[in-house]
């Protein structure tokens, strides 16, 4: 393992070579040349190993860090790379799983990747959503995008905060349910008065769909007052990080501490599950919300927003 270890001597040395760990004095191996270029190596089972602490990301570095494992965190049914931008497309269910999203450096000029994904979207009977983060240099796409028309819509700030072994736990009345009575909760509490059955029907196959592709290890949490969900979220865990998504409150039931006994409770199983560090993302004109987060210790990283077409 690499990683954890390395060796030096190997080629051409006509004497066995040991090998140590990086973080540890003692020898872990040895090494040895054999005819026809062959390499030997004998690695003492008994010999210590440990991986060094991963160090501090800066800013920057741990935005962008938390932007790859967002978008992992909600799969899109389908997906295209071009040219350091992301194109996510799962049949119009939520702006997050419909856009582009530039996330690494691009080389081929901006205008005529607007208009191939302008038509890419459009063989779907989709507008062009693009979202657009504060991480990198947003200018020029943005300004160009306002000069076709596009306006903005949905300013978001993710925020982020450390995860202390032992600081958040399982409140009364949080039980981790399976799949399919988190979707039925969060149906009945994101329930939207006015929408056709047969589109809340399909928006419901294609969330359970996202949710089921969902690679890193998931929590999926309720509220319950009287036996019955006032709340409900998900926090999904990869490696050292843990996002929230889905929190939705009873209307009825708000403003009276059940959203924040709910996200201590996903803190708290995300934190017995690895992770070190929690993110999420709030609307930037949703104070409630922003308060709440903010006396859990959370602080702002950075910000996102989308582009759509003037309609």
């Amino acid at each position: 393992r690499t990683s954890a270890w390395g060796c030096t001597g190997f080629e051409g040395s006509p004497k066995p070579t040991v090998f140590r760990s990086r973080h540890e004095s003692a020898a872990i191996g040895i090494c040895r040349d054999l005819p026809g270029g062959i390499m030997y190596c004998h690695v003492n089972p008994d010999a210590p190993v440990t991986d060094s602490p991963p160090r501090e990301l800066a800013p920057r570095e741990l935005a962008r860090r938390v932007e790859e494992a967002s978008l992992n965190a909600w799969p899109a049914l389908h997906q295209v790379l071009l040219d350091g931008w992301v194109l996510r497309f799962s049949r119009g269910f939520t702006k997050r799983g419909n856009s582009i999203t530039p996330l690494y450096a691009s080389v081929q000029p901006p205008l005529a990747k607007v208009r191939y994904c302008e038509d890419l979207y459009a063989r779907d009977r989709l507008r062009a959503i693009f979202r657009l983060t504060t991480i990198e240099d947003a200018e020029t796409l943005d300004g160009l995008l306002a000069d076709r028309g596009y306006r903005v819509i949905d300013r978001t700030e993710v925020f982020h905060a450390p995860l202390e072994q032992g600081r958040f736990g399982n409140a009364d009345g949080f039980v981790a349910a399976p799949l399919a009575s988190f979707l039925a909760a969060y149906a009945g509490l994101s329930e939207a008065p006015g929408v056709d059955a047969t589109a809340m029907r399909m928006a419901l196959e294609v969330h359970a769909t996202i949710l089921k592709s969902i690679r890193g290890e998931t929590v999926f949490g309720l509220h319950l007052e009287t036996g019955e969900p006032v709340a409900c979220g998900m926090a999904v865990v990869e490696r050292e990080l843990a996002g929230l998504f889905d929190v939705v409150v009873h209307p009825e039931s708000r403003r009276q501490g059940h959203g924040r006994t709910l996200v201590e409770s996903l803190l708290g199983r995300a934190s017995e599950m690895g992770a070190r560090r929690a993110y999420l993302q709030v609307l930037k004109d949703n104070a409630t919300a922003r308060s709440l987060y903010a006396r859990l210790g959370f602080e702002p990283l950075y910000e996102y927003w989308y582009r759509v077409p003037r309609q």
